[in-house]
């Protein structure tokens, strides 16, 4: 993995297939920074900071979720600053939470390969709540950086937020445009309801959680391709 610069305000760090880590984004306005998404473990965290430090790059100061699943949360105990979800997402995580600290990480851990490759030799699960919580959008101003931050329709999830860097005209998406969780399929109105919001957004790129920045259009037309 590598930290990449896309355009003048944001960086991410690749995504990587074997522990099904995703692209982690990074937000630099003037005033203060952002990532996208926390990652799988501590460990991954911590690696996407030792690339930002060797940039030169300041540890962010907020974190913002894309959604609940644990390649893109499970790293919240170890981020630098606070982190920020949608209401439906903090319930996950809680649940989650909960479940590990009752009955220990056995189910976590037999949910698929990539996990245990993340978590190998008994390292600890820890699963905590966001420190903010959001409903609908909310703006923030970085400092020359405008970050819009939105609940959408997806057919991935029922708790997905999108990132949108205004200035930059880039899109994170998380995971939105994948299939449902945890192997249904694309459900077609909710595939719709998504590309309407990213026609609505309007941004030039697109950054999915495990894929590479694409234009806005190849990613609406892979999106409706089966609606």
């Amino acid at each position: 993995m590598e930290l990449k610069k896309l355009s003048e305000h944001i960086w991410y760090m690749t995504h990587e297939e074997k522990r099904d880590r995703p692209n982690l984004g990074y937000v630099k306005g003037d005033n203060w920074s952002l990532a996208i998404d926390a990652g799988h473990s501590d460990v991954h965290v911590k690696e996407f900071y030792a690339l930002l430090e060797k940039e030169g790059l300041p540890l962010p100061d907020l974190t913002v979720l894309t959604h609940w699943h644990w390649d893109h949360t499970f790293a919240m105990h170890a981020v630098h600053g606070l982190c920020l979800c949608n209401k439906r997402t903090n319930e996950y995580l809680v649940e989650w939470k909960n479940k590990i600290e009752t009955n220990g990480p056995a189910e976590f851990l037999s949910i698929t390969e990539s996990i245990r490759e993340e978590y190998a030799g008994d390292k600890e699960v820890i699963v905590v709540p966001s420190d903010m919580i959001f409903e609908g959008e909310m703006t923030l101003d970085l400092g020359g950086c405008t970050v819009k931050v939105l609940q959408s329709p997806s057919p991935h999830t029922d708790d997905s937020t999108l990132v949108y860097v205004c200035e930059d005209q880039v899109l994170f998406l998380g995971d939105s445009t994948c299939s449902r969780y945890p192997d249904g399929p694309r459900d077609k109105d909710l595939s719709i309801k998504l590309a309407d919001k990213i026609k609505e957004i309007g941004p030039k790129i697109c950054v999915e959680g495990h894929w590479v920045p694409m234009d806005t259009q190849d990613t609406l037309n892979d999106l409706l391709s089966d609606a």
